[in-house]
C-alpha cells in the first residue's frame, strides 16, 4: 500500500516543460473517462508551483469541459492572473489532444488572524469503533484510498445524504501543499453520487450517465490525508438531468478542514 501512495504522490508531482507549463501522467481507474479528481489535484499542483510557498491554496473553482483520456498525459497551462498584497490568483487550463478538457481558478493566501467559527462535526463513530456490519470498508485494488461507509445506502425515499471516513493509507511528508493536492484529488470521490441516494440508483447502474460538470473546494486548515477524515455530504437539489451536492470535511479533532460543492450530469438513458 505505501507503494500505491507513492505512485499517487508522483502522479501529482508534474513535469515542468516551460515557465508556467507542466505535464502530468494519467491514471486509469477503470472509469469511462479520466477521473476528475486527478485533474483537480494536478491543476492545483501546477498552480502552486508558480506561487510563493508562504501562500497556501484556500479555494479552487473548476469546470469540466470534455471527457479526459486516462491513457494520455495532460498538459497544464498556468496564467498568473494576480499577485496582490495578500492574495495570489492563478488560472489553469488542462489540455489533451490540443483542446481544453478542464479549467479552474485557484486563490492563495498567507496566514492571517481573524474571526473564526464553524459548525460542530456531525455525530459519527470514530473509525476504530466501526467494526459492526453497519460499516463497509471499501478499497480500490492497487490504490491507497480507503473508505469507511456509515450505512447511508441508496434506496428510494432515503435522505439525500452520505457520511463516510476516508484516508490514504501510508506515510506522507508534512507538506501542506502536497496534502492540499491530495485532498483535491480525494474530494471528487462519492460527492456527486450523493444526489442519487434518494432515487435508489447506484454508480454502477448501466442506465446511468454521470459526469462532473464543475467542482468547488475551499481549504480551511492544513490537514494530513493519511489520517481518517469525515466526509459529510448532502444533495439539496436534483432536476433537469443534473444533480447538486455539497460536502463538509472534518478531521478527527472535529475541525472543519474543507468544504466542497459540485454539480454534475445525472441522466438515465
Amino acid at each position: 500500500m505505501p507503494d500505491a501512495l507513492n505512485a499517487l504522490v508522483d502522479l501529482l508531482g508534474l513535469e515542468a516543460l516551460e515557465e508556467n507549463l507542466f505535464r502530468g501522467t494519467s491514471q486509469d481507474l477503470g472509469l469511462p473517462q479520466l477521473f476528475g479528481g486527478q485533474v483537480l489535484g494536478q491543476a492545483l499542483s501546477a498552480a502552486s508551483r508558480t506561487v510563493d510557498p508562504a501562500r497556501r491554496a484556500h479555494s479552487l473553482h473548476g469546470y469540466f469541459l470534455r471527457p479526459g483520456d486516462a491513457h494520455r498525459p495532460v498538459v497544464y497551462q498556468v496564467d498568473a492572473v494576480r499577485d496582490g498584497g495578500s492574495f495570489t490568483t492563478r488560472r489553469v487550463t488542462a489540455i489533451q489532444k490540443g483542446r481544453p478538457i478542464f479549467f479552474c481558478s485557484a486563490s492563495f493566501h498567507g496566514e492571517e488572524g481573524g474571526f473564526a467559527h464553524q459548525p460542530a462535526m456531525p455525530e459519527a463513530p470514530f473509525p476504530e469503533a466501526l467494526e459492526s456490519p453497519d460499516a463497509r470498508l471499501e478499497r480500490f485494488p492497487g490504490h491507497p484510498i480507503e473508505f469507511l461507509h456509515l450505512g447511508d445506502e441508496a434506496k428510494p425515499g432515503q435522505p439525500a445524504r452520505k457520511r463516510l471516513w476516508f484516508r490514504l493509507a501510508g506515510e506522507l511528508p508534512d507538506d501542506p501543499a502536497l496534502n492540499r493536492y491530495l485532498l483535491a484529488y480525494s474530494s471528487d470521490f462519492n460527492l456527486l453520487t450523493t444526489a442519487l441516494v434518494p432515487h435508489g440508483i447506484t454508480f454502477g447502474d448501466p442506465a446511468l450517465q454521470i459526469a462532473s460538470l464543475d467542482h468547488a473546494l475551499w481549504f480551511h486548515h492544513d490537514v494530513k490525508l493519511n489520517d481518517w477524515l469525515l466526509y459529510d455530504m448532502d444533495s439539496p437539489w436534483a432536476g433537469g438531468a443534473r444533480g447538486f451536492a455539497r460536502g463538509s470535511i472534518y478531521d478527527r479533532r472535529g475541525r472543519l478542514v474543507a468544504s466542497t460543492a459540485q454539480e454534475g450530469l445525472t441522466r438515465l438513458r
